[in-house]
């Protein structure tokens, strides 16, 4: 039953990967539009 475990961690650590990498994007959009 490990596999359910093993599972569950790879898909919220690439939900994590991926709302790190929109929000990285979004602080990028933020800081060029002030200048």
């Amino acid at each position: 039953m490990w596999y359910f475990v093993w599972a569950l961690g790879l898909g919220l650590a690439c939900t994590f990967a991926i709302l790190n990498a929109l929000w990285y994007e979004r602080q990028n959009q933020r800081k060029q539009k002030e200048v």
